[in-house]
């Protein structure tokens, strides 16, 4: 028999993983690591267990059964064995309830447990991280009542009694314009909120409860006439409460997860706060979701650069194995640095998280959460992307085999730009936060880089370019939003650099010279990423249309 390649093998997603433990063990107190250890050397092992079962078992998707044989609507949707493992696994090692937990620290200790099992739970960490958002959002509201109903299921340690929350905002007038939002609540006979309308992207629908935009009943139009309202999606015979399921959505990734189509036909309701400005209710959620796409991001990440190491080891090309073809071997240290990067910059935005919700964190940390949370998600969810499909590439053609299990991660990795906002829709998101200057980012680098270091003469030039920018376009709104996402990368790159510096001071305390090396080779590609202020151009090349002669357009 001829040759037959080795099939890439998994390294224990804990033990293995060098960027977490050296932040874990410089980052955690030492009691607070100890007991956080076995969840996360669980969760490792179920991540091994799931990549085996991924090997040597056919892939399957969720199914909507609309009717039963009897002619009756069900909307019954069967889930895979990850899905049907979520709440026993997530109660079991508090993948969720660790976040809430009484201490500054609770956020990095959840989501180190998030980030070892996110690639596993076939993005069972999607609805988590609803749940997540909607618990802040509810105890942010000071509504005692819906707190006492609704957070000791949503953190609950027993499958028997743990909740899923959704967050259905998203309609088809307009996905991040939610100011267009139609579906409607009315008050019944009896006082009872009720919503209708239509719902096009509901991605926890099988979640036992969910947060809802809908316009109250005689109210005005735009953003600020919205109100938010709690809603639980079934009655206590589990039959749904004014749902209908209309489909389930075909996507490019993200398979097993029930996405959904739902109408809402007198679904019963109770307000979460005043009658309107329901998505300022929702901004306390935002820091929350939008750190666990971070943290899924960076775990795709890991989980492909994992993989494509042990199949440079085992892989023979042309005389010797992979990793010993230099041009290979660059590639692979390429996206490691990337990936190291991003991991600090994530867990750093974790931390300064649980910090801020603890009032642990100092005014200007306030400041930079609410700068770093949209630039950790942008940031992170496009180097997954081009790391995963360079993770890809290093398989060669079985990179591009269904079976191997290595599409997957890629057309998955595709929706971290997608989710919680997109690249755009983040970077303008990001001005809004720099309405006081950089003084937050300059604070965090001095502390983070005492004395004079090398890699602070870099940084602090890209910090200064980019001040330069902003002053040269505040005057022209077009050219400030035009420049917004040159911006956004470089902020995330020059705050990554000085983070991954620190790690290099760290590896040197350990002994352990490969943080520093990765921190030079990301420096080595620079930190500027500003696009020009010009941007007259910008609508002719997206438009493609050229003007006619005498001022009249005509397209190419």
């Amino acid at each position: 028999m001829g040759f037959v390649q080795d099939a890439p093998q998994l390294a224990h997603p804990f033990h293995a993983d060098r960027t977490l433990n050296a932040w874990l063990r410089h980052t955690l107190p030492s009691e607070r690591l100890a007991a956080t250890r076995p969840d996360l050397e669980a969760l490792g092992d179920y991540a091994l267990m799931a990549w085996e079962r991924r090997g040597r078992t056919p892939r399957s998707e969720p199914i909507l059964t609309q009717w039963d044989a009897w002619g009756a609507r069900v909307d019954r949707i069967a889930l895979t064995p990850a899905w049907e493992e979520g709440p026993g696994i997530t109660t079991r090692h508090a993948v969720l309830a660790a976040g809430h937990a009484d201490s500054p620290w609770a956020r990095v200790e959840a989501f180190a447990r998030v980030y070892l099992y996110h690639v596993a739970s076939e993005f069972y960490c999607c609805p988590l991280a609803m749940t997540d958002g909607a618990a802040t959002a509810l105890r942010a509201s000071g509504d005692a009542a819906l707190i006492e109903r609704a957070l000791p299921h949503f953190l609950s340690r027993d499958p028997a009694t743990f909740w899923l929350s959704g967050q259905w905002m998203t309609e088809t007038p307009g996905g991040s314009d939610v100011g267009r939002t139609e579906t409607v609540a009315r008050r019944d006979e009896h006082g009872q909120w009720r919503l209708y309308g239509r719902k096009w992207f509901s991605s926890a629908v099988v979640g036992e409860a969910a947060l809802a935009l809908a316009r109250p009943e005689g109210a005005g139009t735009g953003t600020a006439a919205l109100a938010l309202f709690y809603v639980e999606t079934k009655d206590e015979n589990g039959a749904w409460r004014g749902i209908a399921i209309d489909r389930l959505k075909k996507k490019l990734g993200t398979h097993e997860l029930p996405t959904a189509e739902i109408h809402l036909d007198g679904l019963p309701a109770t307000p979460v706060g005043p009658l309107d400005h329901g998505v300022r209710q929702i901004a306390p959620m935002l820091n929350v979701t939008r750190t666990w796409n971070a943290v899924c991001a960076v775990a795709s990440m890991a989980r492909a650069i994992a993989l494509a190491r042990d199949y440079a080891l085992r892989r023979d090309a042309f005389g010797r194995r992979l990793i010993e073809h230099p041009l290979h071997a660059r590639t692979l240290a390429d996206m490691q640095a990337d990936y190291e990067a991003a991991f600090s910059l994530t867990f750093y935005v974790a931390e300064l998280l649980g910090r801020t919700e603890h009032g642990h964190a100092e005014a200007h940390e306030v400041a930079l959460l609410r700068l770093l949370t949209p630039l950790a998600k942008l940031w992170t969810a496009k180097v997954s992307i081009r790391v995963v499909s360079e993770a890809l590439e290093c398989f060669g053609g079985a990179g591009y085999i269904e079976d191997t299990g290595l599409p997957q991660l890629l057309r998955d990795a595709q929706v971290y730009a997608i989710w919680e906002g997109t690249t755009n829709v983040l970077s303008l998101d990001m001005l809004r936060a720099l309405s006081g200057g950089l003084a937050p980012l300059r604070q965090a680098v001095d502390a983070l880089l005492p004395g004079d270091p090398p890699e602070r003469a870099a940084i602090v030039t890209a910090l200064n370019a980019a001040e330069s920018l902003l002053a040269d376009v505040a005057a022209d709104r077009a050219a400030l939003e035009a420049s917004a996402r040159g911006l956004a990368f470089t902020l995330a790159r020059c705050m990554a650099a000085a983070l991954l510096a620190r790690s290099a001071r760290w590896g040197a305390e350990d002994g352990d010279p490969r943080p520093a090396a990765a921190c030079r080779r990301f420096m080595a590609r620079g930190l500027d990423r500003l696009a020009l202020p010009e941007h007259e151009d910008d609508a002719l090349l997206a438009s493609d249309v050229a003007p006619r002669p005498g001022g009249a357009a005509r397209a190419m």
